[in-house]
């Protein structure tokens, strides 16, 4: 084993502690016929009790806002949410549960904490609390993190799809 790092994956441990997480919802969402990327959007404008401009979307779901903007054509085709755009600046949009999302929600929202309840009840109350206060703080903590200085090198050139097709090509032909 290499001994080049003392300091275990702190992102990779908090990926699979999501999946860990997300494996006893995604049953509940896919029956209802729902993304993880829909919940999150219907759920934080729930929880934000009100209309969210895009951006406010994209920082509270981690959704990058190209990939938001496909998300939310769909929910409107859905009619999960309904985009207006704000009378006193017509560049700024409002997205808003539609009645039929919020239905929704009063439908899965019981199946959601009872399957919390599970959660809990499997790795414990104490458990479950001692994560949230955790990642509070750590959320909390709004100072960004002091970054270390790079070595000088010269900038490498980003991949093109080209040069990644090859890449890729090469690889399957040295596998066979």
């Amino acid at each position: 084993m290499d001994k080049s790092f003392k300091h275990r994956n702190l992102a990779l441990l908090l990926l699979q502690a999501r999946e860990r997480v997300m494996v006893n919802f995604r049953r509940i969402l896919n029956h209802y016929g729902l993304t993880e990327q829909q919940w999150r959007v219907i759920r934080a404008i729930s929880d934000f009790n009100g209309p969210m401009e895009q951006w406010q979307i994209c920082e509270t779901c981690q959704i990058l806002s190209p990939s938001l903007a496909g998300v939310l054509v769909r929910m409107e085709d859905m009619e999960l949410v309904e985009r207006n755009r704000v009378d006193t600046d017509q560049r700024r949009m409002l997205v808003s549960l539609t009645r039929k999302s919020r239905a929704l929600i009063k439908e899965i929202a019981p199946r959601v904490e009872q399957q919390y309840a599970r959660l809990e009840d499997s790795i414990g109350v104490e458990v479950v609390g001692n994560l949230y206060r955790a990642l509070d703080d750590f959320l909390a903590d709004e100072e960004p993190v002091e970054l270390i200085a790079l070595p000088d090198v010269a900038p490498r050139k980003k991949a093109t799809a080209t040069s990644a097709g090859r890449r890729k090509a090469v690889a399957r032909q040295s596998a066979d």
